[in-house]
């Protein structure tokens, strides 16, 4: 007997994100500058060298949508990265939500960046009843456990960083303010520069050998200098390849007039 119907699963019976609200303004912790120039330096600089980049999806604030028995509940996290997911909705379409039951794929790292108002929930220290929503916390460590939780205070540059480990989050204990991900190749770190035109603290992926990830403008600075001091060199050698052969020319002329002076024509 053939199934004529595609058996029921969250994934094509419950909301997809066409359905689901992207964004409500009266959600606390709305991105001031500084939210929305830190989280472009983490997109700038998250590539993952194990995946290719049309695996790795980047949102900021972007309604994560978590428990299919709660289809409006939703966090909405700074930053998120997630690997191994195409970088499109259905390989066509940019997302206007990222929804687990849609996805089937949780995010690997999030980044809460802190607010005056939104510490407590970054960090856990709040209390929701029975049938509230759960905190940031409870999403991130015990629904969707994302593997890393970073919080970043912009005003103290006070970083910590989460690690699940087993059923639980642990806290790093960070000998210096730089975190390694050995799962995706990349480290997140404070990097101390000028991004935006801004000299400042930033968040910033570093690889493998402590190198921080170029942003896409530094890449075409550095290939502009590259290529100004390859043409500094072919102007060099040009410069030096006319030397030799004026050089070459007067001594073929002073052993001209040498023998020419010996009776000898040169010529």
């Amino acid at each position: 007997m053939y199934q004529t119907e595609e058996s029921p699963t969250p994934k094509n019976v419950l909301p997809t994100m066409y359905d689901l609200p992207s964004e409500h303004p009266e959600d606390s912790g709305l991105p001031d500058l500084f939210h929305l120039w830190q989280s472009r330096g983490l997109e700038y600089t998250f590539k993952p060298s194990n995946y290719p980049s049309d695996r790795v999806f980047i949102a900021s604030d972007l309604n994560l949508y978590f428990d299919v028995n709660h289809t409006q509940w939703y966090k909405r996290p700074d930053w998120f990265g997630v690997v191994g997911v195409d970088r499109l909705y259905q390989q066509q379409e940019l997302r206007k939500s990222y929804v687990i039951w849609q996805e089937e794929v949780n995010p690997f790292v999030v980044v809460e960046l802190v607010s005056p108002g939104t510490e407590n929930e970054d960090l856990g220290q709040t209390v929701r009843g029975v049938a509230q929503p759960p905190t940031k916390w409870q999403v991130y460590e015990q629904i969707l456990r994302v593997p890393y939780y970073i919080v970043f205070d912009g005003a103290t540059n006070n970083l910590r960083a989460f690690v699940l480990a087993g059923d639980r989050y642990q806290e790093l204990i960070l000998t210096q303010p730089r975190v390694w991900m050995p799962e995706i190749e990349l480290g997140l770190g404070i990097w101390q520069g000028a991004f935006e035109g801004l000299e400042r603290s930033w968040l910033r992926w570093y690889d493998a050998s402590g190198c921080w990830i170029p942003t896409t403008a530094e890449l075409a600075q550095q290939q502009a200098e590259l290529a100004q001091q390859q043409a500094e060199q072919q102007r060099q050698q040009k410069e030096i390849a006319q030397q030799q052969a004026e050089q070459q020319r007067q001594r073929a002329e002073r052993l001209a007039e040498r023998l020419r002076t010996m009776g000898i024509d040169p010529d």
